[in-house]
């Protein structure tokens, strides 16, 4: 849990909301969201019994990603890059007047999309 707070907050610029115990579960649960609370919100669960997350290979997961808007692509890049974030695919631009886009892994390897619209 610490790893993925980590890594929202650090590198995806959220903000921890709230963070407690769910002892019915055994789990925990953290709550996060854009410094301006405006946008929505990110929940996190790390249930401590279970022992292994494993995610399906691409083809076969049924989640396929989470997206996150962001206004500078360029320093986004070259920061997650220096903290060893798996770039999965390179910024390329949608079409000749649409965003800028890339997608990266979270540390559970969940694909992000990044998107910078100018």
């Amino acid at each position: 849990m610490d790893r993925s707070i980590d890594f929202y907050t650090r590198l995806m610029g959220l903000k921890l909301q709230s963070r407690h115990e769910i002892p019915q579960n055994d789990a925990e649960i953290a709550f996060l969201q854009d410094p301006q609370g405006k946008g929505a919100k990110l929940e996190l669960t790390f249930y401590r019994k279970q022992k292994k997350f494993a995610q399906p290979e691409y083809e076969d997961r049924l989640f396929d990603h989470l997206a996150f808007e962001l206004g500078d692509m360029k320093k986004a890049i070259t920061t997650l890059r220096n903290e060893n974030v798996t770039i999965t695919d390179e910024p390329f631009k949608l079409g000749r007047t649409g965003p800028l886009i890339a997608f990266i892994e979270d540390p559970d390897g969940t694909l992000i999309e990044l998107i910078e619209r100018k």
